[in-house]
């Protein structure tokens, strides 16, 4: 009987060992999978994925979204234009679904010719974002400031009715 205890309390000593073995080995693993889907810099698009397929599943295709206003348009497509371009595909395509924004991106000349933007060669290369914020970052008049209007809203979003003039 002696031999037969002595057995079982081996096998469990081993037992124990091979736990604690095979955690660790699954631990490193772990480990060694993250470090190299982060340096692969696929960590990150995996996550934008996950919470795009999350999002997508809780979505609500029932609930209708407003009609896009024309303004509202123009905006995504501008955000969207540089999301892809700084490859936040995942991103885009949860702003698209969630904002009823066209899968098909508007034409980039379209889209110049509705914000009256004329570009030169140099400009085409990166989104039309980058040169309206360094349009207004970079502009010569030191004391001006553009006015801004209110726009149209889409039907059921709310805003202040009041404007502030120039001199506000």
């Amino acid at each position: 009987m002696a031999e037969v205890s002595g057995s079982i309390e081996l096998w469990q000593t081993d037992s124990r060992l091979f736990t604690f073995v095979a955690m660790a080995t699954i631990t490193e693993l772990k480990c060694a999978v993250r470090e190299t889907l982060e340096s692969r810099g696929v960590m990150g698009q995996l996550k934008a994925r996950i919470r795009a397929e999350v999002f997508s599943a809780l979505d609500d295709q029932r609930e209708p979204r407003p009609p896009l206003s024309h303004e509202n348009l123009l905006i995504n497509e501008l955000i969207r234009e540089y999301l892809e371009f700084n490859k936040y595909r995942y991103t885009a395509s949860v702003l698209t679904a969630e904002s009823g924004q066209p899968e098909v991106p508007l034409d980039r000349q379209f889209l110049a010719n509705e914000l009256k933007v004329t570009e030169d060669a140099s400009s085409k290369s990166v989104p039309l974002l980058y040169g309206l914020v360094c349009h207004f970052v970079n502009s010569g008049d030191s004391g001006g400031k553009v006015f801004l209007r209110g726009a149209s809203l889409p039907a059921g979003t709310t805003a202040s009715n009041t404007v502030p003039g120039p001199d506000a």
